[in-house]
């Protein structure tokens, strides 16, 4: 077992926490000077901890390790959501740091190859898992081309940093062997149970599905309610009648969101004569979100051909399927788990997107959860218990130790 410095963990974490920092959250958009401040400071730290450190050709802060040898890759991503919490992301960040550090003052372990990383624009301010893309070599042009808020190309803030001529990160087969992630969960299960550590099984598929209702517009006080084809009369009692039925085939991991829902033209004195709803459902199955889209279809041809309102459905855009996290590496920290948090450790499933959704198909990822607060993030208020986060890094250095000893090499 490698002993990790939970003081200097904790004094990081909250020095990265300074770089955006508003209210008791942080705002640090990719690419932003926040952002890019964050990756240089990053990268000094990386340096004195004796790895070879520096920010890549699209923004990702990288510590290679002096070692040869089968390589563990960890880390997260160091932006955040445009108003977002401290730790979502920065946790994994500085627990790479952290155990690639605590390793190389060990004398036990030392020998061992862990390269440290935060990823850049996981949280899709221009386009999603950028960083994590572009170190497997899936990066495209139409990523490229994705804007920001402000209407800022992709390949324009990379650009504005400076940052395309720099060194290249990429994977590299003779070298790297798995990526481990830690992550605040995000969500109340180990809270609610009381629970300490989750090894992370898989990350839920994601889908997207927009509905478009056609109507026709007219004078909200002189059209009579038996001629009226309101749009925004049928979306509501999609939604309604949508919601009991994916209620029937859900199970426990099923989630779902009417998050977006516009009328058309939006006036208080007129029928809307067009309306469109996103639903966006998550599940680690994915023949049950097709079962759900299903439903979706079916439910719109049932009321086009109830009129007088039309219905259509149109995925929004590509589904995520689930991805699953290596067996072997689950059991890594399923053990490490059970070391420090005896009986108080779970098997469950991330509801929320991760880069190991790219990196798991070139590599065997493996994820684990600490207990967030609440069940609270993505929120200037998101947090988690100082011991919680102590526990967790000790739980992955612990796993990552165990992993490089049984890796071939």
């Amino acid at each position: 077992m490698v002993n990790i410095d939970g003081t200097r963990l904790l004094a990081d974490l909250h020095e990265l926490r300074s770089y955006g920092a508003s209210g008791g959250g942080v705002v640090r958009p990719s690419y932003s000077e926040q952002d890019m401040a964050a990756r240089a400071w990053l990268t000094s730290r990386m340096a004195e901890a004796g790895l070879d450190s520096f920010v890549d050709d699209v923004g990702n802060a990288v510590g290679v390790s002096p070692n040869t040898g089968p390589t563990l890759l960890v880390g997260s991503h160091s932006d955040t959501q445009p108003t977002g919490g401290w730790l979502d992301g920065a946790l994994g960040v500085i627990y790479g740091l952290e155990v690639a550090r605590a390793l190389l003052e060990d004398q036990h372990t030392r020998h061992l190859s862990v390269d440290a990383v935060a990823w850049i624009d996981e949280e899709s301010t221009y386009a999603s898992c950028v960083g994590s893309k572009q170190f497997c070599g899936v990066l495209e042009a139409r990523d490229l081309a994705s804007r920001n808020r402000a209407g800022e190309q992709l390949a324009d803030a990379i650009a504005r940093n400076d940052l395309g001529f720099n060194r290249p990160y990429k994977l590299d087969s003779s070298r790297h062997v798995g990526y481990l992630e830690a992550h605040i969960e995000q969500g109340p299960r180990l809270e609610e149970v009381g629970y300490l550590i989750g090894a992370v099984t898989s990350i839920v598929g994601i889908r997207a599905v927009k509905v478009t209702f056609s109507g026709q517009q007219n004078h909200a006080g002189t059209t009579p309610m038996h001629l009226r084809a309101d749009a925004g009369v049928a979306l509501f009692d999609y939604a309604a009648r949508l919601r009991e039925r994916f209620s029937a085939v859900a199970t426990g991991s099923t989630v779902w969101t009417f998050g977006n829902a516009v009328l058309e033209p939006g006036a208080e004195s007129i029928v809307p004569g067009q309306a469109h709803l996103t639903a966006q459902f998550r599940d680690p199955d994915d023949e049950l979100l097709t079962a759900m889209q299903n439903e979706m279809e079916a439910l719109a041809r049932e009321m086009s051909a109830e009129g007088p309102v039309g219905v259509s459905v149109i995925a929004d855009r590509d589904g995520i399927k689930p991805t699953m996290m290596s067996p072997a590496l689950i059991d890594h920290v399923a053990q490490a788990a059970e070391l420090h948090a005896p009986g108080k450790w779970m098997q469950m499933p991330s509801a929320a997107g991760h880069d190991p959704m790219v990196i798991s198909h070139h590599l065997p990822c493996g994820m684990l959860f600490i207990p967030s607060i609440n069940g609270i993030s993505h929120d200037f208020s998101e947090d988690s218990l100082e011991d919680d986060i102590i526990r967790g890094c000790q739980v992955l250095a612990d796993a990552v130790v165990a992993a490089l000893g049984s890796a071939p090499g």
